[in-house]
Parts: C-alpha cells; sequence; structure tokens
C-alpha cells in the first residue's frame, strides 16, 4: 500500500508559485497513483469555486483547471471552514467533488502512520 499525501495549499494568486507547485504536485501524485487530500486555506480557497481556477497564470504552468480536474479524479478536495466562512463560501457554492471541513479534520488525515504531509 502507497502513503497518503496530504497537501496543504497556503496561497493563492497572491503568491502564484507556491500554488501552482501545490496544486502540480497534488496532480502528479494522484496521476501516480498516490492517495491525496488537497485542502485550500486562505486566498487559495477560491479555487474552489467555479470558474476561479481559470482566472489564474503562471507562465510555464500547467493550467490550473487541468490540475484540479486531475486531482479530483482520484483525490479530494477540501476547503477550509473558517477561509469559506471568512469569504462567504457554503458548501452549494463550490466546484463538484469538493467539501468544506475543519481542522479537526486535517489532523485526523495527516495523524496515521503512512500519511506524508506538506504544506505550501
Amino acid at each position: 500500500m502507497s502513503k497518503k499525501l496530504v497537501i496543504k495549499v497556503t496561497a493563492g494568486a497572491d503568491a502564484p508559485e507556491r500554488c501552482s507547485q501545490a496544486f502540480t504536485v497534488a496532480a502528479v501524485a494522484v496521476a501516480s497513483g498516490v492517495p491525496v487530500s488537497l485542502w485550500l486555506t486562505g486566498e487559495s480557497t477560491w479555487f474552489a469555486l467555479p470558474g476561479r481556477a481559470a482566472e489564474f497564470e503562471l507562465p510555464h504552468a500547467a493550467p490550473l483547471p487541468e490540475l484540479i480536474e486531475g486531482i479530483l479524479a482520484g483525490g479530494t478536495i477540501t476547503v477550509c471552514t473558517q477561509c469559506a466562512a471568512r469569504r462567504d463560501i457554503e458548501e452549494k457554492d463550490l466546484i463538484e467533488g469538493a467539501r468544506i471541513a475543519g481542522s479537526q479534520v486535517f489532523v485526523s488525515e495527516i495523524m496515521p502512520d503512512g500519511v506524508q504531509a506538506l504544506v505550501y
């Protein structure tokens, strides 16, 4: 059994390279057969809304909508509860396949043996 990868993205368009790196690593991991849980916090929260990822541009980087599609093909995307609340985002507003959950769920995902957590 392969390790699970839990990635927390703390940056959005405010730090595009860091943001893109997190989504790229998550998508590559899913494509490689690694179970992935991607958490969106801070400004990356906006990318869980329909159409918002298409607005993201970074030269020489894979398009964010394609990365998200790849991640959802075999992984999960979760939006931080507090981050969503600060932006007036509700679960009904999210792209299909995304959810909202809090710190207790994040901690329960990163603590078991066989889990690698990364924060970008």
